[in-house]
């Protein structure tokens, strides 16, 4: 039997996916045609970006499951006629990626690269940076990217902390849990790193309130979701200098608006959404490994809890 998997995302990366889900499950001995245009109820398996034209799944009757190109689902998971099984997107490329990112921006900040990239006096200041294990990062989210990002981090000297909705134990890092957690997760971190889920009770983590728990002259890396940061109060505590400066490549509209205060703000970085891009071969390996196990009748990985929300 031949199956038939839909792939729903972007047209220019139709012909990469095709080839590598098919040659890879061709190599597990599972025969499969990936199409971009299948009759609904021929689809065993649909490849989905959650902002593709497929939004109503009520016509994919025989359809296993749902796998998803992207890491966040909260554009999909709410939708009323998904029934099948929502896989979210783990792969060791959007791992690597997103602890590439966040482990280099601690520390071009611990390591003060902006002040000797930006020297127009031409100040010689020969104090050295702090040791690694003289800062906190912390971590708010230890998903599968944060416990990777996490453990980077230790590795390269910093302590680290972490802060999640329940209790979570990772190897060397002092976690914290709930909303009494959060202000003494931060407390003490020299860096705070936004790596949550987007949800309605994720939104505006760090606001005023948060970020004055911060300790003085702080740095912000978001890789993780916009409408995590109240942007003014971000703004405001980078004025006052509470926040020393911050890294955001997510942002509540994208792409950010040309007129954004953040590109022109002296102490903001502002990336393109490039921490943890999806990956072609590394996705692929992943929607084939998810096949596989379903048509072998293991447990899907990955698979979204509707009612969380991720």
């Amino acid at each position: 039997m031949t199956l038939h998997i839909l792939y729903a995302g972007r047209a220019d990366q139709f012909q990469p996916y095709q080839s590598a889900v098919e040659s890879g499950l061709a190599s597990h001995g599972i025969a499969a045609q990936v199409r971009q245009d299948i009759s609904p109820d021929q689809v065993d398996y649909i490849i989905y970006a959650p902002n593709s034209a497929v939004q109503d799944f009520t016509p994919f009757t025989r359809c296993k499951a749902v796998l998803s190109l992207w890491a966040g689902v909260e554009r999909v998971v709410g939708n009323p006629t998904l029934t099948q099984p929502l896989v979210r997107m783990v792969d060791s490329g959007l791992s690597q990626g997103m602890v590439n990112w966040v482990t280099g921006h601690a520390l071009r900040y611990l390591l003060q690269f902006d002040r000797m990239t930006h020297n127009p006096d031409r100040v010689w200041d020969d104090t050295p940076p702090p040791l690694a294990r003289d800062w906190q990062v912390t971590i708010l989210g230890l998903g599968e990217l944060g416990t990777a990002c996490a453990q980077a981090l230790r590795h390269q000297g910093f302590r680290v902390a972490g802060w999640s909705r329940r209790p979570k134990t990772v190897d060397g890092v002092q976690s914290y849990a709930g909303p009494d957690g959060l202000i003494p997760a931060l407390a003490a971190a020299n860096i705070a790193v936004l790596l949550l889920p987007d949800t309605p009770q994720t939104e505006n983590t760090l606001n005023a309130q948060t970020l004055a728990a911060l300790p003085q002259g702080a740095y912000v890396l978001n890789p993780g979701r916009g409408p995590q940061i109240d942007d003014a109060a971000l703004l405001a505590a980078l004025d006052s200098g509470h926040i020393a400066g911050a890294t955001l490549d997510v942002f509540r509209t994208e792409p950010l608006p040309a007129d954004d205060p953040y590109w022109d703000h002296a102490s903001v970085t502002v990336t393109p959404h490039i921490a943890s891009a999806t990956r072609t071969q590394t996705a692929a390996d992943s929607l084939v490994d998810n096949i596989c196990r379903a048509e072998r009748g293991q447990p899907l990985l990955n698979v979204v809890d509707r009612a969380a929300g991720y």
